[in-house]
């Protein structure tokens, strides 16, 4: 069997699987919400409501219902692409999760650009002079950016560049005393098709500090990627057959080595989705960045059911479509996968 028709029947498996993947994740959190401690009344209503005025507001919402009632009405509409309604302002988790999601894919866009460059740059110069100085601060770097509590570094980073030095504003992703721009969602590339100066200056001054804050927590992991995958390309066969024809060692590096050291970059990038999903909470909390996790912290505060579990079906589908990708991608340019 050929190893396009192997790759295809692969993309069919997975994509097979994908709604299962999201099935199961739905079911759990939908599971999860009704036992936790907690009640949606509770938090609507206060602990002072009347019993009558609480179980109206139970009836309501539906949440008298059977949980084998609940689930079933849950599934059904989700099949639909219906994701509910927001308990807290009877808003569509719809239309919550567009207004949402272009804050936290702007956010999660920039910060991996941020650990890209910077990771790989770091990486790449250690093992330029392996054992040095260089590759010893590159090592420690990795470790150390890997290692660091997301709140307490964007906490330093506030006090430092935002309080300390006022370069940057404390949080928020636009300058309050002007109207955000209208369009995609995405307030710099609004900014960009706008030809609009102060767009683009406003939305930068607010990005900047969360994206490389973000940014550089997440850049350890593709620095020690690349350096230990380009030490162990460097000293594979087919670079030492490129050696012994005396092609220059900056060639050797660049032409046979990098290429092959960066698949392996490519897979930890989509990998790399879930924890920017993750990490972008806590910054996005630490910010007051408007984005999908801060909506889904709110979420949960506010025991918003049908919001909580919106938010963790896009959340899942985004994780499944970008690691199918890349999948996809290393597949094609690397031809001694096999599936």
């Amino acid at each position: 069997m050929s190893n396009s028709s192997s790759l295809v029947r692969y993309l069919g498996s997975r994509l097979l699987l994908a709604p299962v993947m999201l099935w199961l994740i739905a079911s759990l959190v939908f599971l999860l919400l009704r036992v936790a401690p907690g009640d949606p009344v509770d938090a609507l209503l206060g602990n002072r409501a009347s019993a009558a005025a609480r179980d109206q507001l139970r009836a309501q919402l539906g949440l008298d219902q059977s949980l084998w009632d609940q689930y079933r009405e849950f599934l059904g509409a989700l099949l639909q692409g219906d994701l509910g309604t927001s308990l807290r302002n009877s808003t569509p988790v719809g239309e919550i999760v567009r207004d949402a999601l272009p804050a936290s894919l702007e956010l999660g866009i920039t910060a991996l650009l941020v650990a890209l460059v910077v990771g790989l740059a770091v990486g790449f110069s250690g093992v330029a002079r392996p054992e040095g100085k260089l590759d010893l601060s590159g090592r420690l770097y990795g470790i150390g950016t890997y290692a660091l509590p997301v709140f307490w570094a964007a906490m330093v980073m506030q006090l430092i560049f935002a309080v300390g030095l006022g370069w940057f504003p404390v949080g928020g992703r636009f300058p309050p005393t002007a109207l955000p721009p209208q369009g995609t969602g995405f307030y710099l590339l609004d900014g960009i098709l706008q030809a609009n100066p102060q767009v683009i200056w406003g939305t930068l001054q607010h990005l900047a500090l969360p994206a490389i804050t973000l940014g550089l927590l997440l850049s350890g992991i593709f620095e020690r990627a690349l350096r230990l995958n380009l030490r162990r390309a460097l000293r594979s066969d087919y670079v030492e057959a490129a050696r012994s024809r005396g092609i220059s060692e900056r060639r050797v590096v660049l032409r046979h080595a990098l290429p092959n050291a960066l698949l392996p970059v490519l897979t930890i990038t989509g990998i790399t989705v879930a924890s920017l999903i993750g990490g972008a909470l806590l910054i996005e909390l630490i910010f007051s960045w408007p984005g999908i996790a801060y909506r889904l912290q709110e979420a949960i505060a506010q025991r918003d059911y049908p919001l909580v579990q919106g938010i963790v079906v896009v959340i899942a589908a985004l994780v499944v479509m970008v690691n199918l990708a890349v999948d996809v991608v290393v597949a094609l340019l690397d031809p001694r996968l096999k599936f």
